[in-house]
């Protein structure tokens, strides 16, 4: 009992799309029809950037280049700029979760080794807010990206055309945070993490990249990415298999039966329509808050065709409460785990920065409409 309390815990999105899931199979039963509920692209596709992204992680490169930029620094202001900054930018390629597993523990470390411990929890959270907000600008960035661009099939320029001013905005926001910090001069000192693996496995990664991105993009079909990245790892690196989030996948499949089931009972849907025209992107930021970005823009986007709202909705509304983007609880995780942690401090800290930058960028967007 015990071990499904601590499970619940940990993936309460799953449980609670499992739930909704089973709900609704309540009013539809099981037919045909299900077959079609299940988006095998965006699975596809998440899987496949899942497992070269494990595969980059795991031979420690990410974090090699990372060690390289921050021993440069020679002052707080600028190493916090730097730390937030590869999370932003890193962010729009290997998502903003794996941005921050990467990166809030090099941050952590390195402030601990220039004994300025007093500006871990602002810099997590600057890196918490720049990995969230970064990860918007690109369909692979983020799990509902990725899903509204290929649910709507959306131009990659048209996409890029929705995101980039707010990207514009949030990093002019996030310098002008930056400047909290005092530049008192410091000597970063790392020993360098040797990269693992051999050149033929970096070359074949890289490769495997470059197949994901031209799939995104739909210059690849997405099953020929997907054919040759589980045959790779099946039979020359099994042990990406255990780094990939399985119950993310499963998460999303829950929640394709769960609104392909609602969008065939006529009452639910006919309100949920009508209640969305017009309140798009309203709906999906506060809907975000309570249930996550991520299960907010499945459940959504299958009634209403406006999807400019619903990306941006997701995306900034993955700012606000720490539940609001699931990024948020592997940042909070993380610190949680360092000696001497401060939980309620940072929860305060996290709190006031996402609502000042919550309240700026939707003001931003409302203009922009």
């Amino acid at each position: 009992m015990k071990a499904i309390i601590e499970f619940a815990k940990r993936e309460t999105v799953l449980v609670i799309s499992f739930l909704a899931a089973m709900l609704s199979m309540c009013f539809v039963k099981p037919d045909k029809g299900y077959l079609e509920y299940i988006d095998m692209r965006t699975i596809g596709l998440l899987f496949s950037l899942m497992a070269v992204i494990a595969g980059f992680s795991q031979m420690g490169i990410i974090r090699r280049l990372a060690e390289i930029i921050v021993k440069k620094m020679k002052n707080t202001r600028a190493l916090v700029i730097t730390l937030w900054s590869m999370c932003f930018i890193s962010s729009m390629l290997i998502t903003n979760d794996v941005s921050l597993i990467t990166f809030v523990p090099l941050a952590i470390a390195v402030l601990n080794m220039c004994g300025k411990k007093e500006l871990i929890i602002y810099t997590v959270v600057l890196q918490t807010v720049a990995a969230n907000l970064g990860s918007m600008l690109t369909p692979m960035g983020n799990p509902q990206n990725l899903y509204i661009y290929n649910y709507f099939n959306v131009d990659i320029w048209e996409f890029l055309g929705i995101t980039i001013p707010v990207i514009i905005l949030s990093f002019i926001l996030l310098m002008l945070s930056s400047f909290v910090v005092k530049g008192e001069n410091i000597n970063v000192h790392i020993e360098n993490i040797d990269i693992k693996g051999s050149l033929l496995k970096r070359n074949v990664y890289i490769c495997l990249g470059i197949l994901c991105i031209m799939s995104v993009v739909k210059i690849v079909d997405y099953r020929i990415t997907v054919f040759i990245a589980a045959i790779y790892i099946i039979i020359f690196d099994r042990k990406v298999i255990f780094k990939i989030d399985w119950f993310l996948l499963l998460t999303f499949c829950m929640f394709f039966v769960f609104t392909g089931n609602i969008g065939r009972i006529y009452h639910i849907r006919n309100f949920m329509e009508n209640f969305l025209t017009g309140r798009e992107f309203f709906t999906a930021l506060l809907g975000s808050q309570i249930i996550s970005n991520v299960p907010a823009a499945v459940m959504l986007s299958g009634f209403t065709d406006n999807y400019r709202e619903l990306i941006l909705g997701t995306d900034v509304g993955g700012l606000g409460t720490l539940i609001a983007s699931l990024a948020s609880l592997i940042s909070f995780k993380l610190y949680s785990l360092t000696e001497g942690a401060e939980k309620g401090r940072y929860l305060m800290v996290f709190t006031a920065v996402n609502i000042i930058f919550l309240i700026i960028i939707v003001l931003f967007c409302n203009i922009l409409k």
